[in-house]
């Protein structure tokens, strides 16, 4: 939220202006034209409060993917098991890099193409990537907000839509369809009556006009609360950010009074520690705490560019990380008691259809002494789980291998929780059919799909800051011009996405345009500070910044630990998407198939990698070769964390720790004059 009137002028000093050229020139910080500029500055606005932009920090980093990816890895990689390697992974990837977007941002005020022009010219084209990555990410992830505001839509309704089959009438007879039949209702609703799919992502379909105009709508929320910036995105923060808490907490105190709830949850942390060796679980994990906290996208650093220069960055790192933590086990909480509460309820529907066989079965294959005398069938729907395992026993004794040919199926919860599918499928297919169990079905529909929104919501504001910050820092337009063009754009674009087989494209953008280049973008930026930069130069701004000395953890982990394990698990996601042949999950009538991508759409796949990352080379040669920037240069000096656009001033022949000048050396220029030392402060024989 900007300070208006004359609290901002406080944090003046804080800010700078940089011309486009400047951003894509290969500057030398201590050129002679750099002597002739002059001071330059621009108020900048600033978060209210530390509540309010912890709260916008939580709300980007917390998302759709703690409450769907997150249980679902946490279930297929040994329940309990997997939070050890990603509480590790946590501490030793997660919250350094946290840290040094969260610094960065702060100390030089800038959006992610002013932060990394300053740390490294040549490498510049860092943020350029990283907000070509944020666009990729915004256009798919806006359509899965645009399916929870349909469903949000479609639940005050009793009985919810989804609860039962559609029954077809014609002049003799009704019946259910026959799709929705071999499916399920909640199967059925989200593929042909939400998205309405086609058989294959080449086969469009046309526009499906009910999620075009949810579309409409999500793009028109997000336009509207970031128009005037963290001014109106801020304040929405209070509510979209703390709502979810409130949502997640009713609907585990809700599950928790559901039969079968606590089955879910002993499932979800019963320990399989011999996966716990598998590469893949730690791979898996990684991958979670990477994009959990939202790395790479430009929106930490966006954020973090409006705070106060002595925020105290270093406990924002690990505050927001661990609420990202505690709120992804929360919601595996959640979504394991309703889970458990679901495969109670269809375990005894399984029971009772094979109860009614076996007593069909009685006097002619089975004879009635098999029955054990404790077990009533007088009433199938009453025969308990354990009088069913008994009688079962009893008969699999007597038939011995002829068992089988009896046509019973397998009732088993444990079978019914490793059901739970991935993604959007778990929440739009087993959670809608869970709450249709639910008493006052509607309303837990209404809260549940209300809180997607606002989650999802959440992370659109960073993920569109972190495209506009560096825009507006770069090219000085108007913020509700650059806004709404960007909103635009993007449902222009976004129109692939609702058509018949946009479901398809989604997959494929989730796939492939974030992946490969976030991982590589996070890399350059660790390579940058720790290598290009200098570690103890960077270490030595934050003291200067922070006013205490960061922990020297943070030092090895950015220097050696974190680079490591990041270019281990980029080579180990090459080798999966080299050995995996791309493909996506097609649903043809009444089941899901697996399909490969088509030509075209494998040149597309590749495509959304190369155009993501192919700033980062771009820039770096046009600085190498020195094709862009041969006059009007300037550079940025650092006081007290503050930049500013004047002389650069050294003694003993050494240029100044700043993160333009590391690695030059220019002629000492003449003493200060006291206008210009104004405001600074001579310490350890160096003007900062």
């Amino acid at each position: 939220m900007p300070k208006n009137s004359k609290a901002v002028k406080r944090e003046l000093d804080d800010d700078v202006r940089e011309s486009v050229k400047d951003l894509l020139s290969n500057e030398d910080a201590c050129d002679d034209s750099f002597k002739k500029t002059s001071l330059i500055e621009e108020e900048r606005p600033a978060w209210n409060s530390k509540l309010q932009y912890i709260l916008a920090q939580v709300g980007f980093s917390v998302g759709l993917g703690n409450v769907w990816r997150f249980p679902y890895l946490c279930q297929k990689n040994g329940g309990g098991a997997y939070l050890m390697p990603y509480l590790i992974l946590l501490i030793l990837i997660g919250i350094p890099l946290f840290f040094l977007e969260l610094a960065v941002g702060q100390r030089i005020r800038r959006g992610s193409i002013g932060v990394w022009n300053y740390v490294s010219p040549r490498l510049g084209g860092i943020g350029f990537a990283s907000c070509m990555v944020c666009f990729f990410v915004a256009l798919y992830y806006n359509v899965i907000i645009s399916w929870s505001l349909f469903y949000f839509s479609q639940s005050f309704q009793q009985p919810l839509p989804w609860k039962e089959c559609p029954l077809v009438k014609n002049n003799s007879s009704t019946y259910v369809v026959p799709e929705c039949e071999k499916s399920s209702a909640t199967t059925y609703y989200w593929y042909r009556q939400a998205l309405d799919i086609s058989d294959s992502i080449s086969e469009g379909g046309g526009l499906n006009w009910k999620m075009t105009l949810c579309l409409l709508a999500a793009w028109t929320l997000v336009c509207l609360a970031m128009m005037k910036g963290i001014q109106s995105s801020g304040k929405v923060m209070y509510f979209s950010s703390v709502f979810p808490y409130v949502v997640l907490i009713c609907f585990l105190v809700r599950a928790l009074l559901l039969k079968g709830s606590l089955d879910g949850i002993r499932h979800m942390f019963t320990p399989k520690l011999e996966i716990m060796l598998e590469p893949k679980v730690w791979r898996e994990a990684a991958t979670q705490v990477f994009f959990a906290l939202g790395l790479g996208f430009g929106g930490v650093i966006a954020f973090s560019s409006y705070n106060k220069r002595n925020n105290n960055c270093q406990f924002d790192a690990v505050l927001v990380s661990f609420i990202n933590f505690f709120t992804s086990v929360l919601a595996t909480l959640v979504v394991f008691a309703v889970l458990g509460f679901k495969a109670n309820i269809m375990n005894s529907k399984c029971i009772a259809l094979n109860t009614n066989k076996i007593v069909d079965l009685l006097g002619t294959s089975l004879p009635e002494t098999v029955i054990p005398s404790s077990v009533n069938l007088t009433n199938v729907l009453e025969v308990s789980a354990d009088d069913y395992q008994e009688m079962i026993a009893s008969i699999k004794k007597f038939n011995g291998s002829e068992f089988s040919k009896l046509g019973l199926d397998t009732c088993s919860i444990e079978d019914e929780l490793n059901k739970a599918v991935q993604g959007t499928g778990l929440a739009f297919i087993a959670f809608t059919e869970a709450m249709t169990h639910f008493p006052a079905s509607p309303f837990w529909s209404v809260m549940f799909f209300l809180m997607l929104i606002n989650l999802g919501l959440g992370s659109m504001f960073g993920t569109i800051e972190g495209i506009l910050t560096p825009l507006i820092d770069t090219f000085k337009v108007r913020k509700e011009f650059l806004t709404v063009g960007c909103c635009l754009l993007a449902f222009t674009i976004g129109l692939m996405f609702v058509q018949r087989s946009g479901n398809y494209f989604v997959t494929m953008f989730d796939d492939y345009s974030a992946t490969l280049p976030l991982l590589i973008v996070v890399i350059l930026e660790n390579v940058a500070i720790a290598w290009f930069y200098g570690i103890d130069k960077f270490f030595e701004d934050l003291k200067d910044m922070l006013g205490f000395a960061p922990y020297r953890f943070y030092y090895y982990m950015w220097k050696y630990i974190t680079p490591i394990l990041l270019l281990g698990l980029l080579g180990s996601s090459v080798v999966q998407l080299a050995m995996t042949p791309p493909g996506y999950s097609a649903w043809i009538q009444e089941s899901v198939s697996e399909l490969r991508f088509p030509t075209w759409a494998i040149v597309v796949c590749i495509s959304l990698v190369v155009m993501a990352m192919m700033p980062v080379p771009i820039v770096f040669l046009l600085r190498y070769f020195n094709v862009i920037g041969s006059g009007g240069r300037s550079a940025v000096a650092y006081k007290k964390g503050r930049i500013i656009q004047e002389k650069k001033y050294r003694r003993r022949n050494k240029c100044d720790p700043c993160l333009t000048c590391a690695g030059l050396r220019p002629p000492p220029p003449p003493p200060p004059s006291s206008l210009q030392t104004d405001g600074l402060k001579q310490r350890g024989g160096r003007w900062n």
